[in-house]
């Protein structure tokens, strides 16, 4: 027994999770050291999606991004239209019209609250939670029902246009929105009931995965994981931008950081979403959603197949592209996960010369060592649910 330490072999595992895991969602690897159960050290590395936004964008005119767009963080989409045809408006220098400001709101926090009902669905059901996974889907579904009658599409909406939207809501939108989420709120509190006081849940989220504020920023941190730290930042209020400026919500902060306080975060944040297009509805105006310029908003089908100058237009858009005048510009919005800003520049052509977009989650996932180092393997699951990593945006 005088050599048990060395016939025991008590030198650290290295284990590999991921890519080909469901804790990691095919997107990335955690490179994780442990001793026994507790991790001593992490790697992660991203980039298994491939994606190539930026140069797809570069490839395409200025037009032809959304798509590119909605497939960043493919579970709000429309906030990624948002961000970027907001970014190309400042570089073109447009005003649009305060109808299309309205509907690019209610939109946009239709689809934040989709991505907020997935992130704590999902989370709590890789955390065994499989009935709140299936009320908040449920909710999810709802909304993107609205989106697509809104729209035609469900996931990646392609609903955003330079200068304007698809088209304007279909008739009873309003009252659609009413009964959605009166079904919405009832889901709210089953969930909030089966997990918010949940002992289980509770043990696995509380003190998990902690950041203090100053860290946080350190790290780049944004959206709900920086407010879970006690930073009140958020794009909407801090850089107004659409109409925010006029709509009355409040910011939800936590105080540790951990996963439980950004999972509160969320939850109160479905709340403030719905009271922004409770107030959008009813204050919104009547007028045009697009604005009147056919060298930046493609003139109306049936003005395009009765009247020479339209189709003209629309020939040259389509053939050559919006050009923008030369200069660069940075927009930010407040998307699921935090800041998505877009880094522009234009040499004056209908193709960008850069399209750079700033992902939410990257800066976030750096982090993860930090967060997990000292915790036990387990603690990875709840961690990576609440830092919420889309791939789509993530990947370089």
């Amino acid at each position: 027994m005088t050599d048990l330490t060395e016939n025991l072999h008590s030198e650290h595992m290295v284990l590999n999770m991921g890519p080909s895991h469901p804790a990691t969602h095919g997107t990335v690897e955690f490179l994780v050291t442990l001793d026994g159960e507790t991790i001593v050290n992490m790697d992660v590395e991203i980039g298994y999606l491939h994606r190539g936004f930026e140069k797809q964008c570069e490839n395409g005119t200025w037009s032809q991004a959304f798509p590119y767009t909605d497939r960043l963080n493919y579970n709000s989409a429309i906030l990624n239209n948002v961000g970027y045809a907001l970014a190309v408006e400042k570089m073109l220098d447009v005003k649009i019209p305060d109808r299309c400001k309205y509907i690019r709101v209610i939109t946009s926090e239709l689809a934040r609250m989709t991505d907020h009902y997935t992130n704590i669905g999902a989370g709590a059901l890789e955390l065994g939670g499989f009935s709140a996974f299936l009320y908040f889907v449920e909710a999810r579904e709802l909304l993107w029902d609205l989106l697509e009658k809104v729209c035609g599409a469900r996931l990646t909406s392609n609903y955003i246009r330079i200068g304007g939207v698809k088209n304007d809501l279909p008739p009873n939108f309003k009252e659609d929105v009413k009964s959605a989420f009166i079904k919405c709120r009832d889901l709210y509190n089953d969930v909030d009931k089966l997990l918010t006081k949940n002992r289980i849940f509770l043990d696995r989220m509380r003190d998990v995965g902690g950041i203090t504020s100053d860290e946080a920023i350190a790290y780049g941190f944004t959206g709900p994981c920086l407010r879970a730290c006690g930073v009140e930042y958020d794009v909407r209020k801090a850089h107004p931008y659409l109409i925010y400026d006029q709509i009355d919500f409040e910011i939800p902060t936590g105080s540790t950081g951990d996963n439980f306080d950004r999972y509160l975060v969320r939850m109160e944040e479905l709340n403030q979403s719905m009271r922004i297009v409770e107030q959008c509805l009813d204050k919104m105006p009547k007028g045009p959603v697009n604005i009147d310029d056919p060298i930046v908003r493609l003139p109306a089908k049936d003005h395009v197949y009765t009247k020479m100058e339209a189709l003209i237009d629309h020939f040259i858009v389509v053939t050559e592209g919006i050009k923008p005048p030369k200069g660069e510009v940075y927009f930010p919005v407040e998307g699921g996960n935090g800041e998505v800003g877009f880094y522009l520049v234009s040499n004056g052509s209908g193709k960008p010369v850069k399209c750079r977009v700033r992902p939410p989650c990257f800066a976030i996932t750096q982090a993860m060592p930090r967060l997990c180092i000292g915790s036990l393997l387990a603690d990875i699951i709840p961690t990576f649910d609440q830092i919420n990593l889309i791939g789509g945006e993530c990947d370089r």
